[in-house]
């Protein structure tokens, strides 16, 4: 019975730490106020849970959550960074471990075609990727832009080494490629209600060890509703699938987030 309690506590808090690491780079870019030269959102939430019915039968809860994007754009010149971390511990089991830390520069933002460098790290633990390096460039261009609608097209070249705990197993497999990488962004305000907000990548590189192409997709989607001048409905979805994952694990994992926002 309490194993079953604790499960379902543990589900029900899934979703709200749960993420599948997927970089809406478009978010807080789009979201700027031209009046400022800096924009930063921090959210952070701690949680900590013990319902024990025997001492016996414990259980112990505890989650954290950090979640941070900033941007800062003095000049011709955009810098972002972005953060997330996600950990969920259950009866001194590590449940969720994961997050990711990501920079960006954006050369020449306002022009149609602009230019972009990155680097990025990141890890998790429950699905065995003990750590994931990136670095990169790429070509930005604004294929389409008015006062309500972006549509942004990137393409690149990145380098990517990671280190992935093999299931159920002590043996590590560490890899590096050279991969394409790209994403389709669009941003559309449908009115003062409804604000649409997507972004799409896809990353390939070769593996001369299968003598194949390893191919990466994944999509994040925002849609908010301003329901009135207090309350907003937001929505989210990350999908993300690999169709040849270095070890034996899930190819395809989603979040869907919904929640009404109160702002007095």
């Amino acid at each position: 019975m309490i194993k079953r309690v604790a499960l379902t506590f543990l589900c029900l808090l899934l979703p709200y730490f749960s993420n599948a690491q997927i970089l809406n780079i478009e978010k807080l870019r789009l979201e700027k106020d031209t009046a400022k030269h800096f924009l930063m959102k921090l959210t952070t939430e701690l949680s900590a849970y013990n319902r024990s019915a025997t001492p016996d039968n414990p259980v112990n809860f505890f989650g954290y959550n950090l979640d941070f994007n900033s941007i800062f754009y003095p000049d011709k010149h955009a810098y972002t960074f972005l953060g997330k971390f996600d950990y969920v511990e259950l009866n001194d089991a590590n449940v969720v471990n994961f997050g990711f830390l990501h920079t960006r520069i954006n050369f020449l933002r306002e022009r149609m075609i602009s230019y972009e460098t990155f680097a990025q790290f990141s890890y998790d633990d429950f699905r065995g990727l003990n750590s994931r390096w990136i670095t990169g460039g790429s070509v930005r261009i604004k294929v389409f832009e008015n006062e309500k609608t972006t549509l942004v097209w990137s393409t690149g070249a990145m380098y990517e080494y990671e280190k992935w705990q093999v299931p159920e197993s002590d043996e590590q497999v560490e890899v590096n490629f050279l991969k394409n990488t790209n994403y389709l962004s669009i941003r559309r305000t449908v009115n003062e209600i409804i604000d649409f907000n997507m972004i799409n990548y896809y990353q390939t590189g070769y593996d001369q060890e299968i003598d194949q192409f390893r191919n990466r997709l994944s999509s994040s989607t925002i849609l908010n509703f301003k329901l009135s001048k207090w309350l907003s409905w937001k929505n989210s979805f990350d999908i993300s699938y690999e169709d040849k994952p270095i070890v034996d694990i899930t190819k395809l994992i989603y979040t869907l987030r919904t929640g009404i926002s109160l702002d007095l």
